[in-house]
């Protein structure tokens, strides 16, 4: 799949929660491998802040995003309806701390998203795959978050409150694309124990009963909540018993629980890539939420890219024989055994390494380990085949070495070992010329990696 980013730009505008004054923000189209970035216009220099897990500072009431001075709260239901829509690339130019709250929820982000609509670009998607089980916890919350390998991205959410309202609840999302219908409506809530602390620490001068559900179940005098509503600058109300006191009845019996998974799709859209995996979140909160995020971000850091998904059942693009007809290499020099995907700009290639390799009997005959420079050979086989797939009859091309940088060997391949070559194309084919990044793994290690620049010549 491709990266996608607006195919217009769109401006809301609201009151901000923190603040409570107007804020205008303007979602814009941005180029792919971009990201979600923040840009304050109300700043000199106009500053701009990566929506990335690294630079989350607070999470107290929102989620809050900064670099250096420049911070931007509240990000939370645009990052959600943004990820949801599938939008991977996007400038929101913000002329204040934070985004808007609207009604509390993600629809009007949503909305607006789909009326300007979706453009896609060159660059494929870069998925983060869930490979194995991770797990987080906070004991003192009793928060927990589970993700489990899966094809798809889907949440399932249970919170518990010590609250007469509003106690056990559940919410799911088998497939992102039930957000629109079953999710993005979902308001944030507060309790009403809660306001008056909220509001003398400065957190909600912009809440009202239109921007969040408010939730009344601990006893308190009609003096007190007329001090809370002249507090926060809303009309009193009577209140005769517990339960939700908002003039807009709810979306759904569990719209609190639906708008914990909200806030999930949110900050897990802080780690820069759509996931693939299985979330099962307990208590979840943006605390453990982004905890979470920043723990795949450094997993994202540490290698740029993950290891391919290899099913060896499953039935190759190229066999060795389709192999042979393209390449010219024939025993003890082909080095690619199989092709297992390939995109416009990207190819998958396989070798199974056995100990009857004919370098092992000098390479080294008491610890056979394979030459780094066949390592590098078999990954421009394989973006050979990526590159001779561009032309027409493809069998009457060769592909030739014209540079290599930056190579690195990070550790040894040992018979027994599956390679997995994952070949890319840095830059567009011009002139029969293709710069590209190659990588090797064994497992999800990376074992090498280069870059490397080809021709593509017409054999005679």
């Amino acid at each position: 799949m491709k990266q996608l980013t607006l195919s217009t730009p769109f401006t809301l505008s609201g009151k901000g929660l923190h603040t409570g004054a107007t804020v205008e923000a303007t979602v814009m189209p941005a180029p792919e491998g971009h990201g979600y970035k923040f840009q304050r216009t109300d700043l000199e220099g106009e500053p701009i802040v990566d929506a990335l897990a690294e630079n989350v500072v607070n999470t107290q009431r929102g989620t809050v995003v900064a670099r250096g001075e420049t911070s931007v709260s509240t990000i939370e239901h645009l990052m959600a309806a943004l990820y949801a829509s599938g939008v991977d690339n996007a400038l929101i130019r913000v002329n204040a701390p934070e985004v808007p709250i609207l009604d509390g929820s993600a629809r009007p982000w949503f909305d607006a998203i789909a009326q300007a609509g979706l453009q896609e670009q060159k660059a494929d998607k870069d998925y983060y795959v869930v490979k194995h089980k991770i797990e987080i916890a906070d004991e003192a919350t009793g928060s927990k978050i589970l993700i489990l390998p899966d094809d798809e991205f889907s949440v399932e959410v249970k919170v518990n409150f010590e609250s007469p309202v509003l106690s056990n609840q559940y919410a799911s999302m088998e497939h992102l694309e039930e957000f629109g219908k079953e999710i993005a409506d979902a308001r944030t809530f507060v309790f009403v124990r809660e306001i008056e602390p909220l509001v003398q620490a400065g957190y909600i001068k912009g809440g009202d009963l239109d921007n969040a559900i408010v939730i009344y179940d601990s006893p308190l005098s009609q003096e007190s909540l007329d001090k809370i509503a002249d507090t926060m600058g809303v009309a009193r109300r009577t209140v005769d018993g517990f339960g939700y006191i908002n003039s807009k009845p709810l979306t759904h019996d569990n719209e609190p629980a639906r708008h914990k998974l909200l806030d999930i799709v949110g900050d897990l859209a802080l780690i820069g890539r759509p996931l693939k995996g299985k979330v099962i979140a307990t208590k979840p909160g943006h605390a453990i939420n982004t905890r979470l995020a920043k723990d795949l971000r450094r997993d994202i850091k540490r290698q740029d890219i993950q290891a391919p998904a290899y099913d060896p059942n499953a039935t190759p693009l190229m066999d060795n024989n389709s192999i042979r007809e393209h390449l010219p290499h024939r025993y003890p020099f082909l080095l690619v055994d199989k092709i297992i995907d390939k995109g416009d700009s990207y190819i998958v290639g396989v070798k199974n390494v056995t100990t009857n390799e004919p370098f092992f009997l000098g390479h080294f005959p008491q610890e056979p380990v394979m030459p780094g420079v066949l390592l590098v050979e078999a990954m421009a086989q394989t973006g050979g085949l990526l590159v001779l797939s561009t032309v027409d009859e493809p069998e009457r091309y060769s592909t030739y070495f014209m540079k290599i940088d930056n190579v690195k060997f990070r550790q040894k391949v040992v018979p027994g070992d599956t390679l997995i070559f994952h070949v890319s194309f840095m830059t567009e084919l011009r002139r029969g010329m293709a710069v590209m990044k190659g990588r090797a793994f064994v497992g999800d290690k990376i074992v090498c990696e280069c870059e490397f620049m080809a021709q593509i010549i017409k054999n005679k």
